[in-house]
Protein backbone atom coordinates (compact mmCIF):
# COMPACT_ATOMS: atom_id res chain seq x y z
CA UNK A 1 0.00 0.00 0.00
CA UNK A 2 1.35 3.43 -0.97
CA UNK A 3 2.20 5.79 1.87
CA UNK A 4 -0.01 8.82 2.26
CA UNK A 5 1.35 12.13 1.06
CA UNK A 6 2.61 14.32 3.95
CA UNK A 7 0.80 17.57 4.71
CA UNK A 8 3.27 20.45 4.59
CA UNK A 9 2.76 23.35 6.99
CA UNK A 10 4.74 26.57 7.17
CA UNK A 11 5.03 27.77 10.77
CA UNK A 12 6.18 31.38 11.33
CA UNK A 13 6.98 31.85 15.01
CA UNK A 14 9.83 32.73 17.38
CA UNK A 15 12.55 30.09 17.31
CA UNK A 16 11.94 28.35 20.65
CA UNK A 17 8.15 28.51 20.38
CA UNK A 18 8.24 27.33 16.75
CA UNK A 19 10.43 24.31 17.49
CA UNK A 20 8.33 23.30 20.49
CA UNK A 21 5.06 23.69 18.60
CA UNK A 22 6.42 21.81 15.57
CA UNK A 23 7.45 18.86 17.75
CA UNK A 24 4.04 18.69 19.41
CA UNK A 25 2.17 18.83 16.09
CA UNK A 26 4.31 16.20 14.35
CA UNK A 27 4.22 13.92 17.40
CA UNK A 28 0.41 14.04 17.46
CA UNK A 29 0.01 13.52 13.69
CA UNK A 30 2.70 11.74 11.69
CA UNK A 31 1.25 12.97 8.39
CA UNK A 32 2.15 16.58 9.24
CA UNK A 33 5.43 18.03 8.05
CA UNK A 34 6.19 21.39 9.68
CA UNK A 35 8.71 23.84 8.22
CA UNK A 36 10.02 26.83 10.18
CA UNK A 37 11.65 28.57 7.21
CA UNK A 38 10.08 29.47 3.87
CA UNK A 39 13.23 28.54 1.92
CA UNK A 40 12.93 24.93 3.15
CA UNK A 41 9.67 24.48 1.22
CA UNK A 42 9.25 23.04 -2.25
CA UNK A 43 6.14 24.62 -3.64
CA UNK A 44 3.18 25.88 -1.66
CA UNK A 45 2.32 24.58 1.80
CA UNK A 46 -1.14 23.24 2.66
CA UNK A 47 -1.39 25.78 5.51
CA UNK A 48 0.50 28.84 6.77
CA UNK A 49 0.53 29.38 10.56
CA UNK A 50 1.69 32.70 11.97
CA UNK A 51 2.18 32.82 15.73
CA UNK A 52 2.17 36.37 17.14
CA UNK A 53 3.67 36.83 20.60
CA UNK A 54 2.64 40.50 20.97
CA UNK A 55 0.72 43.13 19.00
CA UNK A 56 2.56 46.44 18.94
CA UNK A 57 0.83 47.83 15.84
CA UNK A 58 -2.44 46.33 14.69
CA UNK A 59 -2.20 48.00 11.27
CA UNK A 60 1.18 46.34 10.75
CA UNK A 61 -0.33 42.96 11.66
CA UNK A 62 -3.11 43.42 9.11
CA UNK A 63 -0.67 44.52 6.43
CA UNK A 64 1.64 41.56 7.04
CA UNK A 65 -1.30 39.11 7.04
CA UNK A 66 -2.43 40.52 3.70
CA UNK A 67 1.08 40.06 2.26
CA UNK A 68 1.19 36.47 3.50
CA UNK A 69 -2.19 35.77 1.92
CA UNK A 70 -1.04 37.20 -1.40
CA UNK A 71 2.26 35.32 -1.36
CA UNK A 72 0.94 31.87 -0.40
CA UNK A 73 -2.42 31.91 -2.20
CA UNK A 74 -4.39 29.60 -2.24
CA UNK A 75 -2.99 28.28 1.05
CA UNK A 76 -5.12 29.38 4.04
CA UNK A 77 -3.61 31.51 6.80
CA UNK A 78 -4.00 30.74 10.51
CA UNK A 79 -3.11 33.39 13.10
CA UNK A 80 -2.23 32.37 16.66
CA UNK A 81 -2.89 35.34 18.97
CA UNK A 82 -1.48 35.92 22.47
CA UNK A 83 -3.73 35.81 25.56
CA UNK A 84 -3.83 39.61 25.91
CA UNK A 85 -4.74 41.51 22.76
CA UNK A 86 -5.18 45.33 22.87
CA UNK A 87 -7.73 45.19 20.02
CA UNK A 88 -11.49 44.72 19.99
CA UNK A 89 -13.18 41.66 18.54
CA UNK A 90 -14.62 43.59 15.59
CA UNK A 91 -11.15 44.80 14.63
CA UNK A 92 -9.66 41.32 14.92
CA UNK A 93 -12.29 39.95 12.55
CA UNK A 94 -11.08 42.36 9.86
CA UNK A 95 -7.72 40.56 9.63
CA UNK A 96 -7.53 38.76 6.25
CA UNK A 97 -7.04 35.24 7.62
CA UNK A 98 -9.01 32.01 7.38
CA UNK A 99 -8.36 31.18 11.03
CA UNK A 100 -7.97 33.14 14.27
CA UNK A 101 -7.08 31.37 17.50
CA UNK A 102 -6.40 33.20 20.74
CA UNK A 103 -4.52 31.44 23.53
CA UNK A 104 -5.49 28.03 22.15
CA UNK A 105 -4.38 24.59 23.25
CA UNK A 106 -2.56 22.08 21.07
CA UNK A 107 -5.73 19.97 20.71
CA UNK A 108 -7.68 23.02 19.50
CA UNK A 109 -4.88 23.86 17.09
CA UNK A 110 -4.88 20.33 15.66
CA UNK A 111 -8.65 20.45 15.07
CA UNK A 112 -8.32 23.88 13.47
CA UNK A 113 -5.58 22.62 11.12
CA UNK A 114 -7.81 19.81 9.86
CA UNK A 115 -10.72 22.21 9.36
CA UNK A 116 -8.67 24.79 7.47
CA UNK A 117 -6.98 22.23 5.24
CA UNK A 118 -10.45 20.87 4.44
CA UNK A 119 -11.52 24.31 3.22
CA UNK A 120 -13.30 25.65 6.30
CA UNK A 121 -12.89 28.57 8.72
CA UNK A 122 -12.05 28.71 12.42
CA UNK A 123 -12.42 31.66 14.80
CA UNK A 124 -11.92 31.48 18.57
CA UNK A 125 -11.50 34.85 20.26
CA UNK A 126 -11.87 35.60 23.95
CA UNK A 127 -13.36 39.11 23.90
CA UNK A 128 -12.99 39.49 27.64
CA UNK A 129 -9.20 39.56 27.09
CA UNK A 130 -9.26 42.22 24.39
CA UNK A 131 -9.65 45.94 24.63
CA UNK A 132 -8.70 49.25 23.08
CA UNK A 133 -5.51 51.05 23.96
CA UNK A 134 -6.52 54.33 22.37
CA UNK A 135 -7.17 57.17 24.76
CA UNK A 136 -10.87 58.12 24.70
CA UNK A 137 -11.76 61.52 23.30
CA UNK A 138 -12.30 64.25 25.87
CA UNK A 139 -15.91 65.23 26.55
CA UNK A 140 -17.32 68.59 27.43
CA UNK A 141 -18.71 69.33 30.88
CA UNK A 142 -22.32 69.12 29.69
CA UNK A 143 -21.72 65.80 27.94
CA UNK A 144 -19.98 64.45 31.02
CA UNK A 145 -22.92 65.40 33.23
CA UNK A 146 -25.42 63.75 30.88
CA UNK A 147 -23.43 60.53 30.50
CA UNK A 148 -22.73 60.38 34.23
CA UNK A 149 -26.43 60.83 35.04
CA UNK A 150 -27.47 58.09 32.64
CA UNK A 151 -24.82 55.74 33.99
CA UNK A 152 -26.02 56.33 37.55
CA UNK A 153 -29.60 55.61 36.47
CA UNK A 154 -28.48 52.38 34.76
CA UNK A 155 -26.53 51.29 37.84
CA UNK A 156 -29.50 51.96 40.13
CA UNK A 157 -31.80 50.06 37.77
CA UNK A 158 -29.50 47.02 37.87
CA UNK A 159 -29.51 47.13 41.67
CA UNK A 160 -33.32 47.38 41.81
CA UNK A 161 -33.69 44.56 39.29
CA UNK A 162 -31.40 42.29 41.30
CA UNK A 163 -33.42 43.04 44.44
CA UNK A 164 -36.62 42.12 42.59
CA UNK A 165 -35.17 38.78 41.41
CA UNK A 166 -36.81 36.95 43.07
CA UNK A 167 -39.49 39.42 44.28
CA UNK A 168 -39.48 40.05 48.04
CA UNK A 169 -42.22 38.43 50.08
CA UNK A 170 -43.24 41.66 51.81
CA UNK A 171 -45.78 43.40 49.50
CA UNK A 172 -44.90 46.94 50.66
CA UNK A 173 -41.19 46.46 49.94
CA UNK A 174 -42.01 45.04 46.52
CA UNK A 175 -44.25 48.02 45.69
CA UNK A 176 -41.51 50.42 46.77
CA UNK A 177 -38.89 48.72 44.61
CA UNK A 178 -41.18 48.58 41.58
CA UNK A 179 -42.06 52.25 42.06
CA UNK A 180 -38.37 53.14 42.24
CA UNK A 181 -37.76 51.26 38.97
CA UNK A 182 -40.57 53.19 37.28
CA UNK A 183 -39.12 56.49 38.54
CA UNK A 184 -35.66 55.63 37.20
CA UNK A 185 -37.02 54.60 33.80
CA UNK A 186 -39.06 57.79 33.56
CA UNK A 187 -35.99 59.86 34.48
CA UNK A 188 -33.91 58.11 31.81
CA UNK A 189 -36.64 58.54 29.19
CA UNK A 190 -36.97 62.21 30.08
CA UNK A 191 -33.22 62.79 29.71
CA UNK A 192 -33.10 61.04 26.35
CA UNK A 193 -36.21 62.86 25.12
CA UNK A 194 -34.89 66.22 26.30
CA UNK A 195 -31.42 65.90 24.80
CA UNK A 196 -32.31 63.83 21.73
CA UNK A 197 -30.38 60.76 20.50
CA UNK A 198 -26.98 60.51 22.13
CA UNK A 199 -25.36 59.40 18.87
CA UNK A 200 -26.03 62.82 17.32
CA UNK A 201 -24.24 64.68 20.08
CA UNK A 202 -20.97 62.81 20.40
CA UNK A 203 -18.30 61.83 17.90
CA UNK A 204 -17.25 58.93 20.12
CA UNK A 205 -20.32 57.70 22.05
CA UNK A 206 -19.70 56.32 25.51
CA UNK A 207 -21.34 53.01 26.32
CA UNK A 208 -24.00 53.25 29.02
CA UNK A 209 -23.57 49.60 29.94
CA UNK A 210 -20.83 48.43 32.18
CA UNK A 211 -18.08 46.42 30.51
CA UNK A 212 -18.31 42.77 31.59
CA UNK A 213 -15.56 41.77 33.95
CA UNK A 214 -13.90 38.43 33.12
CA UNK A 215 -13.77 37.75 36.86
CA UNK A 216 -17.58 37.71 36.95
CA UNK A 217 -17.67 34.53 34.91
CA UNK A 218 -19.28 36.13 31.85
CA UNK A 219 -18.37 34.17 28.73
CA UNK A 220 -17.87 36.81 26.05
CA UNK A 221 -15.88 34.63 23.66
CA UNK A 222 -16.51 34.19 19.95
CA UNK A 223 -16.12 30.65 18.62
CA UNK A 224 -17.03 29.94 14.99
CA UNK A 225 -16.14 26.78 13.08
CA UNK A 226 -17.10 26.19 9.44
CA UNK A 227 -16.27 22.84 7.93
CA UNK A 228 -16.70 24.33 4.46
CA UNK A 229 -17.41 27.72 2.93
CA UNK A 230 -20.96 27.19 1.73
CA UNK A 231 -24.40 28.54 2.58
CA UNK A 232 -25.36 25.25 4.25
CA UNK A 233 -22.25 25.33 6.46
CA UNK A 234 -22.96 28.94 7.44
CA UNK A 235 -26.54 28.10 8.43
CA UNK A 236 -25.37 25.02 10.34
CA UNK A 237 -22.93 27.15 12.37
CA UNK A 238 -25.61 29.78 13.08
CA UNK A 239 -28.13 27.16 14.17
CA UNK A 240 -25.63 25.47 16.49
CA UNK A 241 -24.74 28.81 18.12
CA UNK A 242 -28.40 29.81 18.60
CA UNK A 243 -29.32 26.32 19.81
CA UNK A 244 -26.60 26.55 22.46
CA UNK A 245 -27.83 29.99 23.56
CA UNK A 246 -31.43 28.80 23.87
CA UNK A 247 -30.52 25.59 25.68
CA UNK A 248 -28.54 27.50 28.30
CA UNK A 249 -31.58 29.64 29.17
CA UNK A 250 -32.38 33.23 28.25
CA UNK A 251 -33.22 36.27 30.32
CA UNK A 252 -34.91 39.43 29.10
CA UNK A 253 -32.45 42.34 28.87
CA UNK A 254 -34.37 44.38 26.28
CA UNK A 255 -35.75 46.97 28.72
CA UNK A 256 -39.31 46.14 27.67
CA UNK A 257 -41.90 43.50 28.55
CA UNK A 258 -42.04 40.43 26.31
CA UNK A 259 -44.95 38.03 25.94
CA UNK A 260 -42.63 35.02 26.18
CA UNK A 261 -41.64 36.22 29.67
CA UNK A 262 -44.99 34.90 30.85
CA UNK A 263 -44.33 31.38 29.59
CA UNK A 264 -42.89 28.62 31.68
CA UNK A 265 -39.08 28.54 31.10
CA UNK A 266 -39.34 25.03 29.70
CA UNK A 267 -42.15 26.01 27.32
CA UNK A 268 -40.23 29.13 26.25
CA UNK A 269 -37.19 27.02 25.45
CA UNK A 270 -39.36 24.49 23.56
CA UNK A 271 -40.93 27.30 21.53
CA UNK A 272 -37.60 28.80 20.46
CA UNK A 273 -36.12 25.40 19.63
CA UNK A 274 -39.23 24.45 17.64
CA UNK A 275 -38.96 27.67 15.64
CA UNK A 276 -35.30 26.93 14.91
CA UNK A 277 -36.21 23.44 13.71
CA UNK A 278 -39.03 24.76 11.54
CA UNK A 279 -36.75 27.42 10.07
CA UNK A 280 -34.26 24.70 9.17
CA UNK A 281 -36.97 22.77 7.34
CA UNK A 282 -38.20 25.89 5.53
CA UNK A 283 -34.66 26.68 4.34
CA UNK A 284 -34.29 23.12 3.04
CA UNK A 285 -37.57 23.49 1.16
CA UNK A 286 -36.58 26.85 -0.31
CA UNK A 287 -33.23 25.46 -1.49
CA UNK A 288 -35.15 23.08 -3.72
CA UNK A 289 -36.60 26.06 -5.62
CA UNK A 290 -35.00 27.20 -8.85
CA UNK A 291 -35.83 30.92 -8.88
CA UNK A 292 -34.20 32.96 -6.11
CA UNK A 293 -36.57 35.86 -6.85
CA UNK A 294 -39.47 33.83 -5.43
CA UNK A 295 -37.79 33.25 -2.06
CA UNK A 296 -39.51 36.22 -0.39
CA UNK A 297 -42.98 35.24 -1.65
CA UNK A 298 -42.57 31.61 -0.62
CA UNK A 299 -41.22 32.73 2.76
CA UNK A 300 -44.31 34.84 3.47
CA UNK A 301 -46.69 32.06 2.42
CA UNK A 302 -44.90 29.53 4.66
CA UNK A 303 -44.98 31.64 7.82
CA UNK A 304 -48.48 30.66 9.09
CA UNK A 305 -47.78 26.94 8.66
CA UNK A 306 -44.37 27.35 10.30
CA UNK A 307 -46.00 28.97 13.32
CA UNK A 308 -48.68 26.27 13.52
CA UNK A 309 -46.05 23.53 13.55
CA UNK A 310 -44.05 25.34 16.24
CA UNK A 311 -47.18 25.81 18.35
CA UNK A 312 -47.99 22.12 17.99
CA UNK A 313 -44.50 21.17 19.20
CA UNK A 314 -44.83 23.44 22.24
CA UNK A 315 -48.30 22.22 23.19
CA UNK A 316 -47.46 18.55 22.64
CA UNK A 317 -49.17 16.46 20.01
CA UNK A 318 -50.72 14.02 22.48
CA UNK A 319 -51.17 16.21 25.58
CA UNK A 320 -54.77 16.51 26.85
CA UNK A 321 -56.06 18.79 29.60
CA UNK A 322 -59.50 19.22 31.15
CA UNK A 323 -61.68 22.14 30.11
CA UNK A 324 -64.80 22.11 32.21
CA UNK A 325 -66.12 18.53 32.13
CA UNK A 326 -64.28 17.55 28.95
CA UNK A 327 -60.77 16.30 28.29
CA UNK A 328 -59.50 18.08 25.17
CA UNK A 329 -56.27 17.88 23.15
CA UNK A 330 -54.24 21.02 23.82
CA UNK A 331 -52.66 21.37 20.37
CA UNK A 332 -55.95 21.12 18.47
CA UNK A 333 -57.67 23.63 20.73
CA UNK A 334 -54.84 26.14 20.50
CA UNK A 335 -54.65 25.85 16.71
CA UNK A 336 -58.41 26.40 16.46
CA UNK A 337 -58.33 29.55 18.64
CA UNK A 338 -54.99 31.17 17.72
CA UNK A 339 -54.59 33.71 14.93
CA UNK A 340 -51.16 32.96 13.48
CA UNK A 341 -51.49 35.12 10.36
CA UNK A 342 -50.34 38.33 12.05
CA UNK A 343 -47.24 40.27 11.04
CA UNK A 344 -44.61 42.29 12.86
CA UNK A 345 -43.91 45.57 11.08
CA UNK A 346 -40.50 45.82 12.75
CA UNK A 347 -39.18 42.70 11.04
CA UNK A 348 -36.67 43.69 8.31
CA UNK A 349 -36.90 42.47 4.75
CA UNK A 350 -36.52 38.69 4.77
CA UNK A 351 -34.35 38.67 1.64
CA UNK A 352 -31.38 40.11 3.56
CA UNK A 353 -31.46 36.98 5.75
CA UNK A 354 -32.58 34.36 3.22
CA UNK A 355 -30.46 34.91 0.12
CA UNK A 356 -27.04 34.57 1.88
CA UNK A 357 -28.25 31.37 3.59
CA UNK A 358 -29.75 29.91 0.42
CA UNK A 359 -27.54 30.96 -2.51
CA UNK A 360 -24.43 32.18 -0.62
CA UNK A 361 -24.97 35.79 -1.68
CA UNK A 362 -22.52 38.37 -0.22
CA UNK A 363 -23.61 40.33 2.85
CA UNK A 364 -23.31 44.09 3.23
CA UNK A 365 -21.51 44.80 6.53
CA UNK A 366 -20.47 48.36 7.37
CA UNK A 367 -20.31 49.35 3.73
CA UNK A 368 -18.36 46.24 2.65
CA UNK A 369 -19.65 43.30 0.63
CA UNK A 370 -18.38 40.22 2.45
CA UNK A 371 -18.91 36.53 1.66
CA UNK A 372 -21.42 34.79 3.89
CA UNK A 373 -18.68 32.62 5.43
CA UNK A 374 -16.78 35.69 6.68
CA UNK A 375 -17.09 35.86 10.50
CA UNK A 376 -18.44 39.42 10.38
CA UNK A 377 -21.11 38.46 7.86
CA UNK A 378 -21.97 35.32 9.82
CA UNK A 379 -22.47 37.31 13.02
CA UNK A 380 -24.75 39.75 11.21
CA UNK A 381 -26.80 36.89 9.76
CA UNK A 382 -27.00 35.38 13.24
CA UNK A 383 -28.43 38.67 14.53
CA UNK A 384 -31.08 38.70 11.80
CA UNK A 385 -32.04 35.08 12.53
CA UNK A 386 -32.21 35.68 16.28
CA UNK A 387 -34.36 38.77 15.71
CA UNK A 388 -36.78 36.75 13.59
CA UNK A 389 -36.73 34.02 16.23
CA UNK A 390 -37.64 36.32 19.13
CA UNK A 391 -40.26 38.34 17.25
CA UNK A 392 -41.98 35.24 15.88
CA UNK A 393 -41.96 33.72 19.36
CA UNK A 394 -43.58 36.94 20.58
CA UNK A 395 -46.47 36.53 18.14
CA UNK A 396 -47.05 32.95 19.27
CA UNK A 397 -46.54 33.84 22.95
CA UNK A 398 -49.23 36.53 22.78
CA UNK A 399 -51.70 33.97 21.37
CA UNK A 400 -50.80 31.52 24.16
CA UNK A 401 -51.48 34.17 26.81
CA UNK A 402 -54.90 34.89 25.26
CA UNK A 403 -55.71 31.17 25.19
CA UNK A 404 -54.71 30.79 28.85
CA UNK A 405 -57.06 33.65 29.75
CA UNK A 406 -59.99 31.58 28.47
CA UNK A 407 -58.69 28.19 29.63
CA UNK A 408 -57.69 28.26 33.34
CA UNK A 409 -56.50 24.64 33.38
CA UNK A 410 -53.94 25.48 30.71
CA UNK A 411 -52.11 28.02 32.86
CA UNK A 412 -50.19 25.57 35.03
CA UNK A 413 -48.96 23.78 31.92
CA UNK A 414 -47.97 26.84 29.86
CA UNK A 415 -47.30 29.80 32.16
CA UNK A 416 -45.11 30.70 35.09
CA UNK A 417 -46.45 29.96 38.56
CA UNK A 418 -47.10 33.63 39.31
CA UNK A 419 -49.48 33.88 36.32
CA UNK A 420 -51.80 31.13 37.49
CA UNK A 421 -53.67 33.92 39.27
CA UNK A 422 -56.30 35.50 37.04
CA UNK A 423 -55.43 38.97 38.28
CA UNK A 424 -51.72 38.62 37.54
CA UNK A 425 -52.38 37.20 34.07
CA UNK A 426 -54.78 40.03 33.20
CA UNK A 427 -52.29 42.60 34.49
CA UNK A 428 -49.62 41.15 32.23
CA UNK A 429 -51.93 41.15 29.21
CA UNK A 430 -53.02 44.73 29.87
CA UNK A 431 -49.44 45.90 30.19
CA UNK A 432 -48.53 44.15 26.94
CA UNK A 433 -51.49 45.75 25.14
CA UNK A 434 -50.59 49.20 26.48
CA UNK A 435 -46.95 48.73 25.49
CA UNK A 436 -48.03 47.66 22.00
CA UNK A 437 -50.24 50.72 21.53
CA UNK A 438 -47.52 53.10 22.71
CA UNK A 439 -45.03 51.40 20.40
CA UNK A 440 -47.37 51.61 17.39
CA UNK A 441 -48.57 55.18 17.98
CA UNK A 442 -45.47 56.90 19.37
CA UNK A 443 -42.24 54.88 19.43
CA UNK A 444 -42.42 53.40 15.92
CA UNK A 445 -43.06 56.75 14.13
CA UNK A 446 -40.09 58.27 15.95
CA UNK A 447 -37.89 55.30 15.00
CA UNK A 448 -39.00 55.55 11.36
CA UNK A 449 -38.26 59.28 11.28
CA UNK A 450 -34.84 58.72 12.86
CA UNK A 451 -34.17 55.78 10.45
CA UNK A 452 -33.61 53.39 13.34
CA UNK A 453 -34.59 49.75 13.71
CA UNK A 454 -34.45 47.66 16.88
CA UNK A 455 -33.25 44.08 16.52
CA UNK A 456 -33.23 41.41 19.21
CA UNK A 457 -30.07 39.34 19.50
CA UNK A 458 -29.15 36.41 21.74
CA UNK A 459 -25.89 37.14 23.58
CA UNK A 460 -24.43 35.91 26.86
CA UNK A 461 -27.65 34.10 27.77
CA UNK A 462 -29.75 37.24 27.31
CA UNK A 463 -32.12 38.74 24.78
CA UNK A 464 -30.49 42.11 24.09
CA UNK A 465 -31.62 44.99 21.84
CA UNK A 466 -29.47 46.25 18.99
CA UNK A 467 -30.11 49.61 17.32
CA UNK A 468 -29.41 49.78 13.59
CA UNK A 469 -29.53 52.85 11.35
CA UNK A 470 -30.99 52.22 7.92
CA UNK A 471 -33.24 54.15 5.48
CA UNK A 472 -36.92 53.67 6.32
CA UNK A 473 -38.51 56.44 4.24
CA UNK A 474 -40.90 54.08 2.47
CA UNK A 475 -42.32 52.84 5.77
CA UNK A 476 -42.52 56.44 7.02
CA UNK A 477 -44.64 57.44 4.01
CA UNK A 478 -47.08 54.59 4.72
CA UNK A 479 -47.92 55.77 8.25
CA UNK A 480 -51.46 56.71 9.21
CA UNK A 481 -52.63 60.14 10.27
CA UNK A 482 -51.81 59.97 13.99
CA UNK A 483 -48.34 58.37 13.71
CA UNK A 484 -47.50 60.92 11.01
CA UNK A 485 -48.38 63.73 13.44
CA UNK A 486 -45.96 62.25 15.99
CA UNK A 487 -43.18 62.31 13.39
CA UNK A 488 -44.19 65.88 12.48
CA UNK A 489 -43.96 66.85 16.16
CA UNK A 490 -40.40 65.50 16.36
CA UNK A 491 -39.51 67.40 13.21
CA UNK A 492 -41.00 70.56 14.71
CA UNK A 493 -38.95 70.11 17.86
CA UNK A 494 -35.78 69.74 15.80
CA UNK A 495 -36.66 72.86 13.80
CA UNK A 496 -37.47 75.01 16.83
CA UNK A 497 -34.66 73.80 19.09
CA UNK A 498 -31.93 76.02 17.54
CA UNK A 499 -34.15 79.14 17.77
CA UNK A 500 -35.04 78.40 21.39
CA UNK A 501 -31.40 77.81 22.26
CA UNK A 502 -30.39 81.06 20.54
CA UNK A 503 -33.14 82.94 22.38
CA UNK A 504 -32.05 81.56 25.74
CA UNK A 505 -28.41 82.35 24.95
CA UNK A 506 -29.20 85.93 23.99
CA UNK A 507 -31.41 86.37 27.05
CA UNK A 508 -28.53 85.11 29.18
CA UNK A 509 -26.13 87.55 27.49
CA UNK A 510 -28.60 90.37 28.12
CA UNK A 511 -28.85 89.45 31.80
CA UNK A 512 -25.06 89.40 32.06
CA UNK A 513 -24.87 92.90 30.54
CA UNK A 514 -27.58 94.20 32.87
CA UNK A 515 -25.99 92.69 35.98
CA UNK A 516 -22.42 93.75 35.21
CA UNK A 517 -22.75 97.02 33.30
CA UNK A 518 -25.92 98.52 34.80
CA UNK A 519 -26.61 97.02 38.22
CA UNK A 520 -22.94 96.49 39.03
CA UNK A 521 -21.93 100.03 38.15
CA UNK A 522 -24.88 101.45 40.07
CA UNK A 523 -23.90 99.48 43.16
CA UNK A 524 -20.32 100.63 42.71
CA UNK A 525 -21.36 104.30 42.51
CA UNK A 526 -23.55 103.95 45.59
CA UNK A 527 -20.75 102.27 47.51
CA UNK A 528 -18.28 104.95 46.44
CA UNK A 529 -20.68 107.69 47.58
CA UNK A 530 -21.17 106.01 50.95
CA UNK A 531 -17.41 105.66 51.41
CA UNK A 532 -16.82 109.30 50.55
CA UNK A 533 -19.58 110.39 52.94
CA UNK A 534 -18.13 108.30 55.74
CA UNK A 535 -14.68 109.78 55.06
CA UNK A 536 -15.98 113.34 55.35
CA UNK A 537 -17.83 112.52 58.57
CA UNK A 538 -14.72 111.00 60.06
CA UNK A 539 -12.65 114.03 58.92
CA UNK A 540 -15.00 116.45 60.63
CA UNK A 541 -14.96 114.39 63.80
Amino acid sequence: MAASKPVRILLLAPVLLGESLALQLTAADEELEVFLQADQLRGHPALVIWSIDAIASFSAIRREALLLQERWTPSPLLLLLPPKVPVSRDDLLTVPASGLLQNSSVATLQAAIKTLIGGGRVVEIHSGETGRTETPAAMGFGQWLLINGLQQISDDLRVMTSMLTPPPEHPLLRLMLEGRCRELRCARSFLLWLWGPLQLGFDDPVSLQSVPDPADGVDDSTAITLQERSAVAVWTAIRERLDTSVQSGLTNATGRLLAIDGLNPERRRDLLLALLQQLDQVLDELRCGDDSRLFAQAWISLQPELRRQALTCVAGRYVQLPQGDELLPVADQLLAQADLNGTDDELPDASSMLTPLLVNQPVLVNGQLLPADDPRALLQLETLVSNWLVRTAELIGAELLDACGNWPELRRYMLRDALVSTRELERLRNRLNTQLRIADWIERPIQLYESRRTLFQLRHGQIEPLQLTEPRDQELNQLGWWPRQVALLVETRDALAPQVQALVRRFGDLMVVLLTQVVGRAIGLIGRGIAQGMGRSLGRG
